[in-house]
């Protein structure tokens, strides 16, 4: 059942569970903190593929096999599947899951679009049109380069605000069989612009919507941010982050102590050259699957916010002169395992 809390947050009761959960990275993404919670590292950039495309489709597909393992689902066993990613047409989902034979509902919310698949999923599950659905997302760093910015060949300087595409894809299967990390609360955002134009400052962006998701969220629901474990934002970076917890300050709650962000997390930015943190939908995919989940799962973390965070611009829009509209979506994710010490 679905009950609509405020003004956008849904109330999923009973909540909706992550029955598995699979996770891939790159060779840059391997080399930084969170490698161990991977399950699967890739060095060739192409995965064996043709093209960098291709490569990111089979993230993709590995992602939601892996996802299937850890539940003991097949993919006849889901009734649809959420998928996006950031090239035109999201071809990435589409060519990584036209085999599966799977209802298919394309997503785009750019680096917001794990929380978005996630969110849509639960909702279909709460909603009792389905029993299973699968959430996927992926984002690869040459394949984005290629789209939104310069050939590699190009060689282009990279400002101290921009961040690094992550190669790397997320994905996770929810349903009603019990298990020991649900989703109990979703918060879709709003659309947020407030004059930035910077493709090279995207955290600048995307920081007012997740202000704006966030207390949203607190606000419909009475929550205060100490009700909770870790507030997660994917992918502010490190300049969005700083302005996301001044704005927040700002607006009266202060969430210093308790918020890390995705692209802060899946390098090390004094080791790795990646200027200000990691960003692309395989970012907070990938952190989330793979480190957050486990985190859960074994009672170190019992209540989460994550907060995903997206650009919704093109190059065409930009040069045209239009500004960059941030969205960010919101799902809780909470533990029945009891709270442990980290």
């Amino acid at each position: 059942m679905i009950q609509r809390t405020g003004n956008s947050t849904l109330q999923l009761d009973p909540p909706v569970y992550i029955l598995g959960s699979g996770s891939c990275a790159g060779k840059k993404e391997g080399e930084g903190p969170l490698a161990s919670y991977f399950d699967a590292i890739y060095s060739d950039t192409l995965l064996g593929m043709d093209t960098w495309e291709q490569a990111e489709s089979r993230l993709q597909t590995e992602a939601v096999k892996t996802a299937l393992h850890k539940a003991g689902l097949q993919p006849s066993d889901i009734q649809y599947i959420f998928a996006g990613d950031l090239l035109n047409q999201c071809i990435s989902s589409t060519y990584g899951l036209r085999d599966m034979n799977i209802p298919f509902l394309g997503q785009y919310g750019a680096c917001s679009t794990m929380a978005q698949t996630m969110g849509m999923a639960a909702a279909f599950v709460a909603g009792g049109a389905a029993e299973n659905a699968a959430a996927v997302t992926s984002s690869h760093f040459c394949s984005a380069e290629r789209q939104f910015r310069f050939p590699l060949e190009y060689g282009g300087q990279r400002t101290p605000t921009s961040q690094w595409t992550t190669t790397g894809a997320g994905s996770v299967i929810l349903g009603k069989r019990s298990a020991p990390v649900s989703i109990t609360e979703v918060t879709f955002g709003r659309m947020t612009d407030l004059g930035v134009n910077d493709a090279n400052n995207m955290g600048a962006a995307m920081a007012p919507a997740a202000v704006r998701t966030l207390t949203d969220y607190l606000t419909d629901t009475d929550h205060v941010p100490a009700d909770f474990d870790l507030i997660l934002t994917g992918d502010l970076g490190y300049v969005g982050s700083r302005l996301l917890r001044q704005m927040m300050r700002k607006a009266g709650w202060d969430i210093e102590t308790l918020h890390n962000d995705c692209g802060l997390m899946i390098y090390d930015r004094k080791k790795q050259d990646v200027h200000a943190g990691g960003s692309g939908c395989g970012c907070s995919g990938s952190v989330v699957c793979g480190y957050i989940l486990r985190q859960l799962e074994a009672g170190v973390l019992h209540d989460v916010l994550f907060l995903a965070t997206g650009a919704l611009m093109s190059p065409t829009a930009l040069q045209q002169g239009e500004n960059i509209v941030g969205i960010s979506h919101l799902v809780h994710l909470h533990s029945d395992e009891p709270p442990k010490e980290s």
